[in-house]
């Protein structure tokens, strides 16, 4: 059954910075090619990684991979800096500014294309959301619009029909984008702070979260876990399977 097309894909080459959006990529069994891939460790917290929780200004940073996707080494990894610097993801200059803006010591990991396990990842490979949600909860809390960046996903579906949430009524059951992938969606998408940190300017709302908590006891969006690899493109066929 056609429920839609694939409206934009986003991934992040690096934990916590904001993503770059793609015309196509690929699916791994761990999700989209090179999804935090790479991250920094913070290590006055054991080497937790360092996220936008700790460091909100981490959103305003944008990473992007610059070369072919090989599946035995990721292509270059760049960094745009708020002030529109470019560096590379581990250079030092960057690191330090990052260090000094944080108040912590940093360091990096670095996972292999071919696998990205769960951890960086948060909590299964795929996290999706719609677009008639979106449009549903910018009703919902009435104050501005709602950008789909706060929620972080890497699919954002075009319905055909434009039935809010009801892609929480597709989990158990399996998903298939373009003419190779599959995938399952396994579960309701917890939020949290995150969302309350504007993409562009990192200032926080947190009318936001409590507007989901209220409204969809603080779900949004849904997880998937892969079935079957493949190659994804915008404006993809979605069908939803038997």
């Amino acid at each position: 059954m056609l429920i839609g097309h694939m409206k934009e894909i986003v991934r992040h080459p690096v934990k916590s910075f904001s993503g770059e959006s793609v015309q196509k990529s690929k699916i791994m069994d761990y999700g989209l090619y090179g999804d935090r891939g790479h991250a920094y460790l913070d290590e006055s917290k054991k080497e937790n990684f360092l996220t936008i929780t700790q460091f909100p200004e981490m959103v305003r940073y944008k990473a992007r991979y610059a070369g072919e996707e090989l599946l035995d080494e990721y292509p270059g990894v760049e960094v745009i800096t708020p002030q529109g610097k470019i560096y590379d993801w581990e250079d030092e200059e960057l690191i330090k500014e990052m260090e000094n803006k944080s108040n912590r010591k940093i360091s990096t990991i670095e996972y292999p294309p071919s696998h990205v396990p769960i951890g960086p990842i948060a909590v299964e490979n795929i996290q999706l959301v719609t677009d008639a949600s979106i449009d549903s909860l910018k009703e919902m809390w009435g104050k501005a619009e709602v950008d789909f960046r706060r929620f972080r996903p890497n699919l954002f579906i075009s319905l055909k029909d434009k039935i809010p949430f009801i892609e929480e009524e597709w989990i158990g059951r399996r998903m298939k984008i373009g003419s190779d992938v599959e995938i399952e969606l396994v579960g309701h998408c917890k939020r949290c702070m995150i969302i309350t940190v504007n993409p562009d300017n990192a200032e926080r709302d947190s009318s936001l979260h409590k507007t989901v908590i209220k409204e969809r006891k603080n779900n949004f969006g849904v997880y998937a876990t892969v079935i079957k690899t493949g190659d994804i493109h915008v404006d993809d066929e979605v069908h939803l399977l038997d």
